[in-house]
């Protein structure tokens, strides 16, 4: 099975990219629904992670408040890194036995969606790197228009993140998506025919 890893920054258009990709007949594990699997109420990422942070964080049925956990890592690099202490191998976890299981089944090729591929040291999980690529002042715009955050707050979450031109400079296929939904289907369209999938 030839694992593709699909990374980028926040608001470049993974996901986007993804649900082309799914069209087009691959099988996607996608690491931020991982992400959530692992920390579900009742599981030790989900405990570990009330006990570095506090019962501040959690929603009333006890899951984790996503924006109120953000607030406290994407303003401290040390809690961040305390997390992800956590989360990744969780997410690690899941994700070899999601792609066990495709392989068993046969799948010819499956795409691991994942933000923080190369952060989170899990580029040895996949065969080659997709990175989606768009310019600093792009993504700072998505990511206002998408979360409803202020320029200051959409800035210190891409500052949490891997500069873009590190990302793409680490991918064996780079993905522009500074144009139209329609040039980036056709982009996407034309690297999945060369690759005779």
């Amino acid at each position: 099975m030839n694992i593709i890893g699909l990374t980028g920054g926040i608001a470049s258009g993974k996901s986007t990219v993804s649900r082309i990709l799914e069209r087009l007949g691959a099988v996607v594990i996608d690491a931020d629904q991982l992400a959530r699997e692992a920390v579900m109420p009742g599981t030790s990422a989900h405990r570990s992670i009330v006990a570095a942070f506090g019962e501040g964080i959690l929603l009333p049925d006890g899951a984790i408040d996503r924006k109120a956990l953000g607030s406290i890592i994407f303003a401290d690099p040390s809690a961040r890194k305390r997390l992800e202490s956590i989360t990744h191998p969780a997410i690690r976890e899941l994700a070899e036995r999601h792609l066990a299981e495709l392989r068993r089944s046969g799948v010819p090729v499956a795409v691991y969606m994942a933000a923080l591929l190369i952060e989170a040291g899990a580029t040895d999980r996949v065969d080659e790197v997709w990175v989606v690529y768009v310019d600093r002042e792009t993504q700072v715009r998505r990511v206002m228009a998408r979360d409803g955050l202020s320029r200051s707050e959409a800035e210190q979450r891409l500052a949490a993140q891997m500069p873009m031109e590190e990302k793409a400079a680490r991918g064996q296929v780079v993905i522009d998506n500074n144009g139209t939904p329609e040039e980036l289907e056709r982009r996407i369209e034309e690297i999945w025919s060369k690759i005779g999938r």
